[in-house]
């Protein structure tokens, strides 16, 4: 329970700072800052998302001491593969190559890949380990770093390129506190093998095809944005996807740091039909809290717009936000329920042929519908959602087991009955009073159905947790 509180601090963090930098960027240098994340986040995922999967799915507390090979390969080949893009980032800028961007952005976009890369795969070391204190220290420091030199320069200097060094230093500042505790004795770079490279490659490459495929789309659909009406329209934007992408991101990835490695171990323990079982049942749970999130979300989005978002992106917001919606309900599906059936049988390749399906149709809807934001989002959110209709069509190909009818049935029915009561709400003076009656009425509703029906199993988790929480008082 420590770690998912963490990912809900850490999400807060990501949030807050988030809105600061866009309120002392301004929308144009906001646009730029933003486009230069998106650029490194895409350069990461390409290049260095293998080893994090990696570490997920064979770095335990076990082979940290049975196998220490695996931590030295894993290390070296992020120095190497760090190595090789900074000097290609080094030699592009100085051969003066012409980018959308400044070479100074896409060179921090390129450093912000390594930094970020090498970020994530700590990270997914110190979850594979449940190491729970040491998981909340670098996500401590990590945040108070970026509050102070990332929203702290954003305000000072008003530039997209001192923000974003800010971010690459408050996560490698994060990691140097903590260098210590992150280190294995054992795994000596000695111990590096290029079979145990092999091994994790094939693994993980299908899952890293698919996310780049996946990131390419909202990438793509920023340049666009930033071509068709300029810097300033892209920041407006990207505000509503980044923070939308972040909360379901954070949300998914909480479920996922308890639920995709309680999977692995019951594949260890009992086979393979008690780890794809549980993979069914985790993907009831992703449901039950993802599809009530969404529409939670976007019953308060007046209140929060209101309340958070600055004053200058007010009204383009929630208006994008609301069109880009189901694709971040989408997105949450696919990353956190339906691609780990394919992970933890490693058949991964379905996953690229999904997200091709999805990148197509990106394609096909943004040549069909008008040149302007407003359809780039909705070709965006329905893109992903036929990627995940397709994802769902190779998993019933594959034989995956399913999450009870049940729990989706009744989870569908309690979120419909929360939205019809909320609905009228919705239209009352966004603030403070409207925002807690909808999530206190929200809550209540949707708990109801929970209550009666144990929907994935949330009436028993909710029952432990209480138990534990006053066996601890």
């Amino acid at each position: 329970m420590r770690v998912i509180l963490a990912f809900f601090v850490n999400t807060l963090c990501n949030f807050a700072i988030g809105l600061l930098v866009a309120k002392f960027l301004g929308p144009g240098e906001f646009g730029r800052f933003a486009l230069a994340m998106a650029i490194g986040f895409v350069l990461q995922t390409g290049i260095f998302d293998w080893i994090r999967l990696s570490s997920i799915r064979f770095y335990s507390e076990r082979s940290r001491l049975e196998q220490p090979g695996l931590r030295a390969t894993l290390d070296l080949t992020f120095g190497l593969i760090a190595i090789a893009v900074a000097t290609t980032a080094v030699g592009l800028m100085v051969a003066g190559v012409d980018f959308s961007l400044s070479s100074a952005l896409v060179g921090l976009a390129a450093a912000l890949s390594i930094a970020n890369g090498l970020f994530d795969y700590q990270i997914a070391l110190v979850r594979a380990r449940f190491h729970d204190q040491l998981y909340g220290r670098l996500i401590l420091s990590k945040n108070l770093l970026a509050l102070i030199v990332t929203a702290g320069g954003a305000w000072a200097f008003g530039s997209a390129q001192v923000a974003l060094i800010g971010v690459c230093v408050s996560m490698m500042g994060s990691i140097f506190a903590a260098r210590e505790s992150l280190h294995d004795d054992g795994a000596s770079l000695r111990a590096a093998r290029a079979s145990i490279a092999a091994q994790c490659l094939r693994y993980a490459l299908p899952i890293v095809a698919a996310n780049i495929l996946y990131n390419i789309i909202p990438l793509a659909n920023r340049a666009l944005v930033a071509r068709w009406e300029g810097f300033s329209e892209t920041g407006q934007f990207s505000l509503s996807y980044d923070l939308g992408t972040r909360v379901i991101a954070a949300i998914g990835t909480a479920l996922d740091v308890l639920l995709f490695q309680i999977a692995v171990r019951a594949d260890e323990a009992h086979g393979a039909e008690e780890g794809q079982a549980q993979v069914a049942r985790n993907m009831g749970l992703v449901f039950a809290i993802m599809l009530p999130t969404c529409a939670g979300v976007w019953l308060t989005l007046p209140s929060i717009e209101r309340l958070v978002v600055p004053l200058e992106y007010r009204g383009p917001f929630e208006y994008y936000f609301s069109l880009l919606l189901p694709g971040f309900f989408a997105f949450g599906m696919i990353n956190f329920a339906v691609n780990p059936v394919f992970q933890i049988t490693k058949r991964t390749r379905p996953m690229i042929a999904a997200a091709s399906v999805a990148l197509a149709a990106d394609g096909l809807l943004i040549l069909a519908l008008p040149r302007d934001a407003t359809h780039l989002a909705i070709a965006q959110s329905a893109a992903l959602a036929i990627g995940l209709a397709a994802l769902l069509v190779f998993a019933k190909l594959s034989g995956a087991r399913w999450p009870r009818a049940g729990d989706i049935a009744w989870s569908c029915a309690g979120v419909a009955t929360m939205v019809f009561a909320l609905l009228p709400l919705r239209a009352s003076e966004p603030g403070v009073v409207t925002l807690l009656a909808e999530t206190l009425a929200g809550l209540a509703i949707y708990g109801v159905f929970v209550a009666l029906f144990d929907i994935a199993g949330l009436r028993r988790v909710l029952l432990d947790a209480v138990r534990a929480a006053r066996a601890r008082a």
